[in-house]
């Protein structure tokens, strides 16, 4: 659906690229998202403390950084993958410089949306947890640092979650992509 039922209005913008206050609220919740999954890895898995700098650490580092960017890829994949078979329409992707995004026109309903919102962090998470457990001894700080991007990415998809969850029943949602607005009759 693309067009507003009858009496619906606009009750709630998100503009992350525009509105600042909202943006540094979502970066500070991703960096606390970060810091405590980071300390839940240094009790599963301490690091060693000896580093050894070689060709094996930089090959791991540059691995790190194709599947952080691999992972971003995938996560708005899936909000997309989503969007698309909720609506029928083709989602759009992009990157405003600070945050990789899927789009749509369409508009969703709550219940569709938590979906769209939180599926990546879910699917992706539970992949990354059984990788991380399967290869614990070969790479499991690789994988995790995955996971904690994974994790601390997703502040943004908690954050409107929460609104979501807060607002009316019958609310509905557009997410361009670059901006959200939900929709209700009350």
């Amino acid at each position: 659906m693309t067009g507003l039922p009858k009496g619906y209005r606009e009750i709630r913008r998100i503009d992350l690229v525009n509105n600042r206050r909202e943006a540094l609220l979502i970066n500070l919740l991703a960096l606390l998202i970060a810091g405590a999954v980071t300390a839940l890895g240094f009790l599963i898995c301490p690091p060693f403390s000896e580093v050894e700098i070689g060709i094996h650490t930089i090959l791991g580092i540059v691995l790190l950084l194709i599947g952080i960017l691999l992972y971003m890829v995938l996560h708005e994949v899936v909000h997309g993958v989503f969007m698309k078979a909720f609506s029928g329409r083709k989602p759009r992707y992009g990157y405003t410089g600070f945050y990789a995004y899927a789009g749509s026109d369409a508009l969703f309903d709550r219940t569709q949306y938590m979906i769209i919102a939180f599926a990546p962090v879910v699917i992706l998470g539970l992949l990354l947890a059984v990788l991380t457990a399967a290869f614990y001894e070969a790479a499991f700080w690789y994988l995790y640092i995955i996971q904690i991007v994974n994790l601390s990415g997703a502040a943004g998809d908690l954050y409107v979650g929460c609104l979501i969850a807060r607002a009316h029943s019958d609310v509905m949602v557009r997410d361009t992509g670059t901006d959200m607005s939900f929709y209700s009759a009350q």
